[in-house]
């Protein structure tokens, strides 16, 4: 394939208002993507390892130069309950949230919700103390 044809060319802002059908390999885990099952029309994210690419500025738009891959960090809840993955990118460090999808991994999904829990940024051995220093009366109980 000629290197002018190996990225089709769309009119900016073409992915907001258009289905994206397009499948591809995950650069992170290898395996294949495809938008059937996702839930919605515009597949984002690799369900398996909910890696992605830097491709978008503004959602849709395929406006970025950067090209890095993008990890899954965190996890949030929208205001209407939704759940939405927290990708950082491993090149540049920008930011962005993608909703998830209906065929994401539930394992991946929890294990990324429960990371601060199980890694907290304190010593457990101390929550007593620093209860008591707040005013509690320093008891788990």
């Amino acid at each position: 394939m000629n290197r002018e044809n190996k990225r089709k060319q769309f009119q900016k802002g073409y992915y907001k208002t258009h289905p994206c059908g397009d499948s591809f390999t995950c650069k992170v885990c290898g395996r294949p993507v495809v938008p059937a099952g996702a839930g919605s029309s515009h597949r984002n994210h690799c369900p398996n390892c909910l890696s992605s690419l830097h491709v978008d500025i503004e959602p849709g738009d395929r406006e970025s130069g950067c090209g890095g891959i993008m990890e899954p960090i965190a996890v949030w809840a929208r205001k209407n309950g939704e759940w939405a993955v927290i990708h950082r990118c491993r090149q540049c460090g920008e930011l962005s949230s993608n909703r998830i999808a209906a065929d994401d991994n539930p394992m991946k999904l929890m294990s990324i919700a429960m990371k601060p829990v199980a890694l907290p940024p304190f010593p457990l051995e101390k929550i007593e103390e620093m209860t008591a220093l707040m005013a509690g009366d320093g008891k788990l109980t």
